[in-house]
């Protein structure tokens, strides 16, 4: 199979994009793609610069991967008690990512750290017909979290103690008003 090389156009737009994209995970980054050589296309030769890149956005503070070892033992232990508490399971997606939003808010007003979110079990119809095991909601939280306007304001998000409703629950630990 014979590659062929971006133009210049699409040199500077895939540029613009991989400075745009920050990494899942710390790794080995993608390498550029090579310029094309005027050799390849000599009818096509561009004298002028490719348009400028857009200005990237500013990083956001991503939850912690771990919080200190007095939060993680509360949590683990069953001990941690939420400051206010959401229930999302039986209400459509958009029923549910806009009362989700408003919950955050509230809790945020409410000088709130632990905010519990129960967004109900995944059915147990899953296994037997070789669908995912996450209901609609649980499935679309972790998207809505990071994408949400509040997501600065959220130190860790954890599946909830048993007690709280186990795979069926989350805690967001939300960070302290500066």
């Amino acid at each position: 199979m014979v590659r062929r090389r971006l133009s210049s156009e699409e040199e500077a737009l895939w540029t613009a994009l991989t400075r745009s994209v920050r990494p899942l995970r710390p790794g080995p980054r993608m390498a550029t793609p090579m310029p094309p050589s005027p050799a390849d296309n000599p009818a096509k030769t561009r004298l002028t610069p490719p348009a400028p890149a857009a200005a990237p956005a500013p990083p956001r503070a991503a939850p912690a991967a771990m919080l200190d070892n007095s939060w993680e033992r509360r949590i683990r232990g069953g001990t941690i008690s939420p400051d206010m508490s959401i229930d999302l399971h039986g209400h459509s997606l958009s029923a549910a990512h806009a009362r989700l939003n408003q919950a955050i808010a509230n809790a945020l007003a409410n000088n709130a750290r632990v905010l519990l979110v129960v967004t109900g079990k995944p059915p147990k119809t899953a296994e037997n017909l070789g669908r995912s095991r996450r209901g609609a909601i649980r499935g679309e939280i972790g998207h809505w979290l990071e994408t949400s306007v509040y997501a600065d304001r959220i130190a860790s998000v954890r599946i909830a103690h048993p007690r709280h409703g186990g795979d069926g629950a989350l805690y967001l630990i939300l960070r302290r008003r500066k």
